[in-house]
């Protein structure tokens, strides 16, 4: 049958279910601030993926500047050693015809 606890008995467990309350209030707390870290943790790292998006979109669009740079450079040097392989036989052939009597 059902018989009353007594009031010290009742005061144990009331005792017993606060001290509950306690630990598993402190666990939902330390729960929650783990929670946010990692959720500003994931807010950060979306940050940097999208940083580092901008930052490879910004060297491609420099990897393009600089090859045509170096084209460019590249490209007058040719003319620079077609002017001069042009002066240089020029003389030559000036040089050739001058000597078998044909030139002024």
């Amino acid at each position: 049958m059902d018989t009353p606890i007594t009031r010290a008995e009742h005061e144990e467990f009331r005792k017993r279910i606060e001290e509950e309350n306690k630990r598993q209030n402190c666990r939902i707390n330390k729960l929650e601030d783990t929670f946010e870290k990692i959720n500003s943790l994931a807010t950060s790292t979306e940050k940097l993926a999208t940083s580092m998006e901008a930052m490879l979109k910004e060297q491609e669009e420099q990897g393009g500047r600089l090859k045509i740079l170096e084209e460019r450079d590249g490209e007058k040097w040719r003319k620079v050693v077609g002017y001069i392989v042009t002066a240089v036989v020029g003389i030559v052939v000036g040089f050739i015809f001058t000597q078998i009597g044909i030139g002024g």
